[in-house]
């Protein structure tokens, strides 16, 4: 049985021509959105999205080509585009009666998150991003040995084909390195939940380095127009991420101040996945942040 988020109720609603996203729902009040990363769903936000649901109505979709999303060809480069993603993240609030609403993502939902804030300022009220850069940002300093953590967004940047076939033969080898080399705490991670995001990849290769490859292409030019434009956050922003800045050789928090004038960032002692590996955490940082 595939593990739900309990008092949650689970709906496919239309974001898109021909794509309707999976989507959780719970609580009542002022709206949150929360968009997982990879390789995950939106099973990822169960501990925060619980809590949350006190005092919001707390949205928890599966990004399109995730989980049990639908999943379209790669026709397009704008398939998935993240300007593409952020769009059906907004038809999927008003669908549900929601015209502005709080947003936070981790990892590609964060990307998503940010490009959302860019393109939609108006619907969006509060903004995080967990334990990402943005596109363009992580492109460029992303370089000689230390690029090798980020080996995967380099094979899913090539050209239709080699990187499908390859991750195809070996898919939970592929996926569960990531689950397994990012978490500080695996135990965040239970068998039952881990065995959900393992069936979820696994049935969604082509679509999920379809969204990479967006990130090496579309998703650059997009963030670049907006860098040249002057283009801001303009709502207020919360960036949490593990320690990881000073390792790699660049200061996350001044590239995050760059995009966000209204900026909280806060370094969370933990692996990749805070959302499960320090939910009490995660959770404090989201409500400080809609209470601004």
């Amino acid at each position: 049985m595939t593990p739900t988020i309990p008092g949650f109720d689970h709906q496919r609603i239309q974001v898109a021509d021909g794509v309707a996203l999976h989507t959780a729902v719970g609580g009542s009040g002022s709206p949150i959105v929360l968009l997982h990363g990879f390789p995950q769903t939106h099973l990822m936000w169960r501990h925060v999205a619980a809590d949350l649901a006190a005092d919001h109505t707390v949205i928890c979709p599966d990004l399109r080509g995730y989980g049990a999303s639908d999943k379209p060809a790669d026709t397009d480069r704008a398939t998935y585009a993240k300007r593409t993603m952020a769009a059906d993240i907004v038809a999927l609030a008003r669908a549900l009666g929601h015209e502005r609403f709080a947003l936070a993502g981790h990892d590609r939902g964060a990307l998503v998150a940010f490009r959302t804030g860019l393109d939609h300022p108006a619907a969006i009220t509060h903004l995080a991003c967990l334990d990402v850069l943005p596109t363009l940002d992580m492109w460029e300093v992303m370089r000689g040995t230390s690029a090798a953590i980020g080996f995967h967004l380099y094979l899913m940047a090539q050209p239709p084909g080699l990187p499908e076939q390859l991750i195809a033969a070996a898919p939970d080898v592929f996926f569960g390195h990531f689950l397994d080399l990012w978490a500080h705490h695996p135990t965040a991670i239970p068998a039952h939940i881990r065995a959900a995001y393992l069936d979820a990849c696994r049935e969604a290769v082509p679509s999920i380095v379809a969204d990479y490859r967006a990130s090496a292409g579309i998703d650059v030019e997009h963030d670049q127009a907006d860098r040249d434009a002057g283009n801001l956050l303009d709502m207020p922003v919360t960036v949490l991420q593990q320690d990881w800045g000073a390792a790699l050789g660049f200061d996350a928090q001044a590239l995050w101040s760059a995009w966000a004038p209204e900026l909280a960032h806060t370094t969370v002692n933990c692996g990749h996945f805070m959302a499960e590996e320090a939910p009490e955490r995660v959770i404090a940082e989201l409500r400080k942040l809609l209470a601004r």
